[in-house]
């Protein structure tokens, strides 16, 4: 059971890659109409992507498309990922920002990272980064 006051954000981290071809997005319990606006609850949003997995950018930039369209989330920070960043046949950073079209991304702060989570690249850099919004510091 929730506290009154209290609302649960669930996020359900979908993939687009090898293993699947596209998982769900982000989502939330449902709000009754009287709760607080989405946007005080929230304050990043993540998108993962394979970054060893060319093909399957068309694909991720479609729905990444689809979550930065959601009412909800407008103008909430985005934090991209490129996972994988470890393998050989990983995408550069710059090429995930080209390949996702975040340049266009606008009315909302932009980060990008590529990271390993096998390996633990780059993963303090990342949580500093969400630390740094959720206490609003940034």
């Amino acid at each position: 059971m929730v506290p009154a006051g209290i609302w649960v954000v669930k996020y359900d981290f979908g993939t687009c890659g090898k293993d699947t071809v596209v998982a769900p997005l982000p989502s939330c319990m449902p709000l009754p109409s009287s709760s607080p606006n989405l946007q005080a609850l929230l304050t990043t949003s993540s998108f993962v992507v394979d970054s060893a997995d060319h093909p399957a950018l068309p694909v991720a930039k479609e729905e990444l498309g689809i979550l930065l369209d959601k009412p909800a989330l407008e103008g909430i920070p985005l934090l991209v990922l490129g996972n994988k960043s470890d393998l050989e046949e990983k995408m550069s950073v710059d090429e995930l920002i080209d390949g996702l079209g975040l340049k266009s991304v606008t009315h909302r702060e932009v980060s990008c990272y590529g990271i390993s989570a096998k390996e633990d690249i780059n993963l303090d850099a990342v949580l500093q980064w969400l630390i740094a919004r959720a206490k609003g510091t940034h």
